[in-house]
């Protein structure tokens, strides 16, 4: 059976490296978008060129009929999904929570945890062997901000990193005997866009560089490396795993 994985929110960081990672270890990659298409299908474009297999899907996590397609997508391209890296997730402009708007928490909320626990629904659906499926392998991203809190920053985001490892556990023991591994993967500070692109704080990785203990930011195929292991063979005995790659903070 072919090794499927579908990778939310692929088109750059952490899920871009992942994704690079999973197609040089033969894995046929569905990588997911939301808006930056260009990103995606530049990632797509290389991965190919470079002898995988792998293609873009638009689709908003948060939705639940989105999500339906880039399933239906994934599996009439390459058969049926095996692997989920559950990475979709912004962070909304930092602040104090008393600055915060409603729309930008509410849409933290729909994306990190609405959003994760969809699209991993829709996995188990497909990959429950007493649901006709094979079984598979589910990781999910946390943050280290989950134990952090992010106080000063962004607390409701570190409030729905805490939401997805809980879920992480619940649902690692509930699709056990289905043969359903659910793990999740913690990063610390990492060198993505994410910085930029959602907290509109270019700053920041220089501001709390000194807080880490190895005194320097996470590269994403690090972290990608630790997402790869807790997906593959190599951890075929762990489940409700909270992986934190954080260089020791």
């Amino acid at each position: 059976m072919s090794k499927v994985l579908l990778v939310t929110g692929g088109g750059r960081g952490i899920g871009a490296a992942v994704a690079r990672k999973a197609a040089a270890e033969g894995y046929k990659v569905a990588v997911n978008y939301v808006s930056d298409m260009a990103a995606a299908e530049a990632l797509v474009k290389e991965i190919n060129a470079a002898g995988g297999e792998a293609f873009a899907i638009a689709g908003d996590v948060s939705r639940d009929a989105d999500v339906v397609r880039m399933f239906d997508a994934t599996e009439k391209r390459f058969g049926t999904i095996t692997h989920l890296v559950n990475n979709a997730g912004i962070t909304g402009r930092s602040s104090r929570l008393d600055k915060a708007s409603v729309e930008t928490i509410r849409t933290c909320v729909d994306i990190n945890v609405t959003g994760a626990i969809l699209v991993a629904r829709e996995a188990v659906k497909r990959m429950a062997t007493s649901l006709g499926g094979a079984g598979g392998s589910i990781v999910n991203i946390s943050s280290a901000a989950s134990t952090l809190g992010s106080p000063g920053e962004y607390v409701w985001y570190a409030a729905t990193k805490g939401a997805v490892e809980s879920f992480t556990l619940g649902l690692a023991r509930e699709v056990a005997e289905d043969n359903i591994r659910v793990n999740a993967v913690a990063p610390g500070l990492t060198d993505t866009e994410i910085h930029e692109r959602s907290t509109h704080d270019k700053a920041r990785m220089e501001r709390l560089r000194p807080m880490i203990p190895l005194k320097r930011v996470g590269k994403p195929d690090e972290i990608a490396d630790a997402i790869m292991y807790l997906l593959g063979d190599h951890a075929t005995y762990i489940t409700g795993a909270i992986l934190r790659v954080t260089g020791g903070r």
